[in-house]
């Protein structure tokens, strides 16, 4: 696995090695002892996917504490673009984000460390979306960031008429005026 820093600390994309022939391709997508070596010492507690069609733009969300997750996503069907936000107050990159597609066919995965509001947008018919959390999902504790914050000025790859929220992410706060850690 090549383990890519971003120009925001704590948020790795990672690369894994894939091995194709003619039956088509095998690849690691997680092994604890590599991660914990080039990436974080981390222990995932649980797995979530979720299967989304075109347009559909889920994010950007985040648990506070006690609860904050760290989290390492991927895409095993279609094409996002996932999108981290830096919450940490008082952090020299305080919201900043990074923004990477990811798809089933560059098999990049992205690892947000705990601090950070995470949401992506489906850019292709649909997809399958994976990723492994440090911590259990607490509702008690949900955050979130309008996804069209001016202050962020997030680029989705969509156009807006395409754009597919649920009722709940309609209504977050923007940055300055959202709950964070």
């Amino acid at each position: 696995m090549k383990v890519i820093e971003t120009e925001i600390e704590g948020v790795f994309l990672l690369e894994p090695r894939v091995f194709g022939d003619d039956r088509g391709y095998f690849f690691e997508s997680f092994s604890l002892k590599h991660f914990e070596e080039k990436v974080s010492k981390t222990v995932f507690v649980q797995d979530n996917e979720s299967k989304s069609k075109y347009g559909v733009l889920r994010g950007l969300h985040y648990q506070l504490p006690p609860y904050t997750q760290a989290k390492l996503v991927r895409v095993v069907k279609g094409r996002v673009l996932d999108v981290a936000v830096d919450i940490r107050k008082g952090s020299p990159t305080f919201g900043k984000y990074v923004a990477v597609e990811l798809s089933e066919e560059n098999k990049l995965q992205l690892f947000l460390s705990k601090g950070f509001a995470h949401g992506f947008a489906v850019l292709s018919e649909e997809a399958i979306f994976q990723y492994k959390c440090d911590e259990y999902y607490a509702p008690d504790y949900e955050g979130a960031i309008c996804y069209n914050d001016p202050d962020l000025g997030i680029d989705w790859k969509l156009p807006l008429e395409d754009i597919i929220l649920s009722e709940k992410d309609k209504k977050h706060p923007r940055l300055w005026d959202a709950v964070l850690l």
